[in-house]
């Protein structure tokens, strides 16, 4: 009786584990839902939440119709698939390579398809000026972007797959190399803008400001077409990467294979911010931020925090992007400044504290 009391607790114990997480997933989409239809709302001209509901319902037209479906959707789309992908790269990152500070921005990867993309830009033709505000950087080829984006980031995730082969690397030794490769890669791309024309200098600049509004549908459907697959693998192997943060002899033991496990992850993570950097720009942080977020809240079990950081990274992107439109509207701010206003003092106090899962 005793032994059946205690199993009972013990299972009792575990749904109320289960349901606690599941209830911070239904939170986390809930708020992003409401965060969806705020963002919309504000901006330069104020739509009524009642208006964005019937517009977007379909009931409602005019010049308010044209601003939510043409002008603030797309964007505010844009922000959530970017801000989900990003984050999600960065928990399988973090879990492959077993090292807290590991992001596509801390590891260079952002920087090294930042690079490409600056490539096909300059080299390609890619990237022209615009005469339109709103439309400062034209991408005229965006499968080039995306191919030049794809194989820089490759170069630096290759690099980063033979250092995590080194069982004596730390943390720090793999922050140390990503600050490597952010430099290579940033002193690339200064190359390229020294001889470049003043109209190419100017196209590479402001791309690399991160924008999300630069996004248009059919960006945001090139987004869904790679973020949507990617995360679905991810959610299907998120016993591997469970089994990874144990160490490999412990995934091996199980049956996990640890080389494809780990290549496939940073592959597709790389692809990820490959298309994401390509069209949007550099937007850094979001990968570091997002899972630690979550960690912090529901523990690292991979079922609800894969999940969680892309609904977290999404939120964080969008309040971003909405915050860079208001703080001194009418002018929009690149939403790359105000993550890392978010993620730069973050990252101190991992990097000087040393966190521990």
């Amino acid at each position: 009786m005793h032994l059946d009391g205690a199993t009972t607790d013990l299972g009792d114990r575990y749904s109320r584990y289960i349901r606690a997480k599941q209830a911070f997933l239904l939170g986390a989409l809930g708020l992003l839902v409401v965060l969806i239809i705020v963002s919309i709302a504000v901006g330069s001209v104020v739509i009524p939440f009642d208006e964005v509901i019937a517009t977007l319902a379909g009931g409602a037209g005019g010049d308010t119709a044209t601003i939510v479906w043409q002008i603030r959707l797309p964007r505010v789309l844009a922000a959530v698939v970017a801000g989900g992908g990003l984050g999600v790269a960065g928990t399988v990152m973090q879990s492959v390579l077993r090292n807290p500070l590991s992001s596509p921005y801390t590891l260079g990867v952002s920087h090294a398809a930042g690079f490409g993309a600056a490539v096909a830009i300059t080299l390609l033709g890619a990237g022209a000026i615009s005469s339109h505000v709103e439309d400062s950087v034209v991408v005229q080829n965006p499968g080039a972007v995306t191919i030049c984006a794809f194989v820089a980031s490759m170069a630096a995730t290759v690099l980063l797959l033979l250092i995590a082969r080194i069982r004596s690397s730390q943390p720090e030794v793999m922050v140390l190399v990503g600050v490597a490769l952010g430099a290579l890669f940033t002193a690339g791309t200064t190359f390229l803008q020294y001889f470049s024309s003043a109209d190419q200098v100017a196209a590479i600049v402001f791309w690399t400001f991160g924008d999300v509004g630069r996004a248009g549908w059919p960006d945001l459907v090139i987004l869904l077409a790679v973020v949507l697959p990617c995360l679905g693998w991810f959610i299907l192997n998120r016993w591997n990467y469970t089994t990874l943060d144990a160490g490999d002899e412990t995934a091996r033991s199980l049956g996990v294979g640890v080389e494809r496990v780990r290549v496939a992850g940073m592959l597709l993570s790389s692809l990820i911010t490959a298309v994401v950097v390509s069209f949007l720009g550099i937007i850094g942080f979001i990968g570091l931020v997002s899972p630690h977020m979550v960690r912090r809240l529901i523990g690292d079990d991979q079922r609800f925090l894969i999940p969680g950081s892309c609904l977290v990274g999404g939120i964080v992107l969008l309040v971003s992007d909405t915050l860079a439109r208001l703080v001194l509207a009418p002018v929009v701010l690149p939403v790359g400044i105000l993550t890392a206003f978010f993620g730069a003092p973050l990252f101190l106090y991992l990097l000087i504290r040393g966190y521990r899962r």
